[in-house]
């Protein structure tokens, strides 16, 4: 039995949270964007149009890749806490790794 893909990113995104490369929540997540922290920012696909629309800004600010995924419950889910509508990744490896997984999944 395989994995779907979507369940590979997720799995993914619970590795990174256990190394300590995640930052949840929209302040926290733009704060750590000012100092260069972020490399890649996550947001949900059922995101409010305000909170898409100012991360959408603030990633064009700072200069980081912006890729929309999953429902904030799954999410949520993979990295152990409540719905998390947006999340920053912190570490290139794997935001680099990410990045080429979510590309696939939307290319299929």
């Amino acid at each position: 039995m395989s994995i779907s893909k979507k369940d590979q990113i997720l799995n993914l995104l619970g590795l990174a949270t256990r190394a300590r490369k995640i930052k949840t929540g929209e302040e926290i997540v733009i704060s750590e964007m000012r100092r260069g922290n972020v490399k890649l920012v996550i947001l949900s696909e059922d995101a409010a149009s305000n909170v898409t629309k100012t991360i959408k800004n603030k990633c064009a600010t700072y200069h980081v890749t912006l890729l929309t995924f999953a429902t904030r419950f799954e999410l949520g889910y993979a990295i152990g806490k409540e719905s998390r509508v947006v999340l920053g990744i912190t570490d290139i490896g794997f935001s680099k790794k990410l990045k080429t997984m979510i590309h696939d999944f939307h290319e299929e």
